[in-house]
């Protein structure tokens, strides 16, 4: 009876003390929540495919791209970034080739002229954006090419002696506590990034047998573990016929969290989380897709363990992370899980026959279609290339890509494995792949810091952006608010200012900045003489681990490179004319400053032979001044009379020169005309008292002697867009032509036009052989899909 009213009063307490941990638990789960959509908000993730037209290429040949810019959330095309900045990598992380591309609308296209010094091998094509390069590298774009020298000999074959491995062990969620069982998930590279298979076994400090293992796909694996708190482990590995590797496992903990997910098939994912001297603590788990929150819980240790049941209709496809925090809100487990996508998108081709005769037609039906068979309007590349020795099948797709390989650091094979195939092999298979990823995209600490994310680099929304740094050339110490000015000569007038910020970083926002170009940065050595400008460099200086893949050349493949080496210097020969044609910018060519007050073009008046009398005799909207040997400028203004304060801007050619005794010393004679704006003008950080824009008849500054301390750059611009050449072949004509023709890529095209059903037509050549073309796209609604299609030419 004691007992029972002992029970009777304690009840309501428990019931009350629970009811305050309730809104505390739920504000920390919110307190989490409201943190990473905070970082989130200002941390948009850009995500980039690019279709190569093939993988291997000889000297003096060209690839050509498609590039396909999406929302890492959604995989929409993403319209923020205006520029896509491409290298190709060899050994060491040197850059064989970089250029930048102009994109629109998340979409863009571009070529590469492969140097005829380039070496045999495997080489690195990486693709990222000037917004891209806050985060890790490990998230660009990147694909294997082969580049294959006929003047070079190939290196010798690699000794498989000479073969070196990473082995890793990843403890699902990340630790080993002593006394709770763990899924331990490894994964066994070689040195060129290839998963290799194994066997192996972990021992305990006395050599005995706890658990054996052995690789299931592509080097990775798993098995369970229950380390005691007494036991050192080591594993025992095979690798083929090589002689036992001895590795460490991660170290166990005598305390901390265990964490284990289970996907029974039923629609719903057990999480259990165990704990080493927890008990009664609360814990809270959080999951998001790509950044979108999609669940949140709380639970309380009880005896050293709890428990989550997700519904998987709750997550979105593809990669969720699932993260567990204690307590304090610090995230003490994390793991990856994978929700197989549906594809959307069905994209069919075929060519209207299976064999063709040399330089003959062929047409190729391709439909954009939902899984319903509904048209679609889906943007879309292609590209058909001949199959050899030399040149293999590209496996490299977007649909799979996009869902897998943009997600996950490191190189991932043939992610399209996991996709195509639904089998159990195929969900331990991407779920081992899940467990051997580690910590992911941003630090914990950052996001629950609550302060927006600090980035170096700005999204390049209106065109490239050019970076500079300023520095005082007597301390070396960066120098702040000093006023800058980056002109490029030319009849275009393409004049930029910028103000240098706290550590002396400048920025230039150019538009319309196409081709290769001299650059001149410079200060107003009038008022600013001290200073150095130093040009950085727009490409990423971060790099991927990634190891490329042995380059090999056997003797089965002499007979394709003759035959395409054959076809490049044909190529070049008879069509090199065409290979060099660009397609003009729609660039606005008008100057920054619109319209200018008045326009004088030096050849409607009678020449006098010098600036100055030309400025006095012809020129309203001036006053020429001579103090003292030296020239000044006062602007008249119609309506407000004289413009007080110091003198206009002066330009030659869209290049600022502040002393004007270099103006007038220019002969007349090469000037083409002079466009003045009367008014004050405010331009990025400048106010400019008027504008004097004078402009050559070569564009080249008309023998203006620049400040020694001014600073002039080679610097490329945007790469001009290259037009594909394909010979027709529509008359007999044309076909008994005895021009050679010996074309491996028969056709490319970054855009494939047309809503739903489109014909796609081009001619073969003179090589005999089996063809096959690839086509790759993706909706508006970010449904991405690919296709492949072949056919036989003898």
């Amino acid at each position: 009876m004691k007992k029972s009213l002992l029970i009777f009063k304690v009840l309501p307490l428990i019931t009350a003390f629970s009811a305050l941990l309730l809104p505390a638990r739920a504000q920390v789960i919110q307190e989490v929540q409201n943190s990473f959509n905070l970082y989130k908000q200002s941390a948009l993730q850009e995500k980039l495919f690019v279709q190569t037209d093939k993988t291997t290429y000889l000297p003096g040949e060209i690839i050509w791209f498609k590039i396909y810019c999406v929302d890492g959330n959604d995989h929409k095309p993403l319209n923020l970034s205006k520029v896509v900045y491409v290298d190709i990598l060899g050994d060491n992380q040197n850059a064989v080739v970089q250029t930048k591309v102009a994109i629109k609308n998340g979409v863009g296209d571009g070529s590469i002229y492969v140097p005829v010094t380039v070496s045999n091998g495997n080489y690195k094509f990486r693709a990222y954006t000037n917004w891209m390069k806050n985060f890790s590298p490990d998230f660009y774009f990147e694909k294997t090419v082969t580049f294959i020298n006929p003047l070079k000999s190939p290196e010798s074959p690699v000794k498989p002696a000479d073969l070196a491995y990473d082995i890793q062990f990843f403890p699902e969620g990340g630790n080993l506590v002593s006394g709770i069982e763990s899924k331990v998930a490894f994964k066994a590279i070689n040195q060129y990034g290839k998963g290799v298979d194994l066997k192996g076994a972990i021992v305990d400090q006395r050599n005995d047998t706890i658990v054996k293992f052995q690789s299931l796909k592509f080097g990775m694996g798993s098995f369970l573990l229950t380390p005691a708190s007494d036991n050192t482990y080591k594993a025992v590995i095979k690798i083929g016929n090589g002689a036992p590797i001895i590795k460490n496992i991660p170290v166990v903990n005598s305390q901390g969290y265990v964490m284990k997910l289970k996907d029974n098939g039923s629609g719903q994912i057990q999480v259990a989380v165990s704990g080493a001297n927890t008990a009664g603590e609360n814990i809270y788990l959080f999951a998001h897709t790509r950044q979108i929150v999609k669940y949140a819980e709380t639970a309380i240790l009880s005896n050293g363990t709890a428990s989550f049941t997700i519904d998987k209709n709750v997550l979105g496809d593809g990669i969720s992370h699932i993260t567990i925090f204690n307590s304090a809100k610090q995230p003490v487990c994390e793991r990856l899980y994978f929700k197989r996508p549906a594809q959307q998108l069905v994209i069919e081709a075929s060519a209207n026959q299976s064999q063709y005769d040399l330089r003959t037609k062929v047409n190729v039906n391709v439909s954009a279609k939902d899984k319903t068979g509904k048209s679609l309007d889906a943007e879309m590349s292609m590209a058909v290339y001949k199959v050899d020795s030399l040149q293999n099948i590209d496996q490299s797709e977007i649909f799979s890509y996009l869902w897998l390989n943009s997600e996950l650091k490191g190189n991932i094979e043939s992610a399209a494995y996991y996709l195509k195939n639904a089998n159990a092999e195929t969900d331990e298979a991407i779920d081992n792949l899940m467990l051997t990823q580690g910590w992911r995209r941003f630090q914990w600490s950052t996001v629950l810091e609550n302060k927006p994310a600090d980035f170096n680099f700005l999204p390049e929304y209106f065109g490239h952006i050019i970076s500079a740094k300023i520095v005082n050339s007597e301390t070396n110490k960066p120098a702040k608010d000093v006023v800058t000015y980056l002109g490029i000569p030319g009849r275009r007038v393409q004049l930029y200012t910028a103000i240098s910020d706290s550590l002396g970083r400048i920025n230039y926002f150019t538009r319309d900045f196409f081709g290769a170009n001299e650059i001149i940065a410079q200060t107003n050595q009038l008022v600013d003489s001290i200073y150095r400008i130093d040009i950085l460099t727009p490409f990423s200086e971060q790099y991927t681990k990634n190891g490329l893949p042995k380059f090999s050349f056997t003797d089965g493949m002499i007979t394709a490179l003759k035959s395409h080496s054959l076809g490049v210097q044909v190529s070049n020969i008879y069509s090199g004319k065409y290979l060099k044609r660009y397609y003009d910018p729609i660039i606005d060519t008008s100057a920054y400053y619109g319209k200018p007050s008045a326009v004088y073009k030096l050849d409607d008046f009678t020449r006098f032979t010098t600036m100055e009398e030309d400025l006095r005799e012809y020129v309203k909207e001036d006053n020429i001044i001579n103090t003292r040997g030296k020239f000044h400028i006062k602007v008249l203004n119609t309506d407000r009379g004289f413009l007080d304060g110091e003198d206009p801007l002066v330009m030659v050619d869209g290049i600022p020169v502040f002393n004007l005794n270099k103006v007038f010393a220019v002969d007349p004679l090469k000037v083409k005309k002079l466009e003045v704006v009367s008014q004050r003008y405010y331009y990025g950080a400048t106010e400019q008292n008027g504008i004097f824009s004078f402009t050559t008849y070569k564009g080249d500054l008309g023998g203006v002697e620049l400040d020694p301390r001014a600073i002039v750059v080679d610097y490329e611009g945007l790469q001009l867009q290259r037009e594909f050449y394909s010979p027709v072949y529509d008359s007999q004509a044309q076909a008994a032509s005895r021009i050679p023709d010996y074309r491996n890529l028969l056709y490319w095209t970054p855009t494939v036009t047309g809503q739903g059903n489109g014909t796609v037509s081009f001619y073969t050549s003179d090589l005999q052989g089996k063809y096959i073309g690839v086509i790759q796209g993706i909706t508006a609604n970010g449904d991405a899909a690919s296709q492949y299609f072949t056919f036989e030419v003898k």
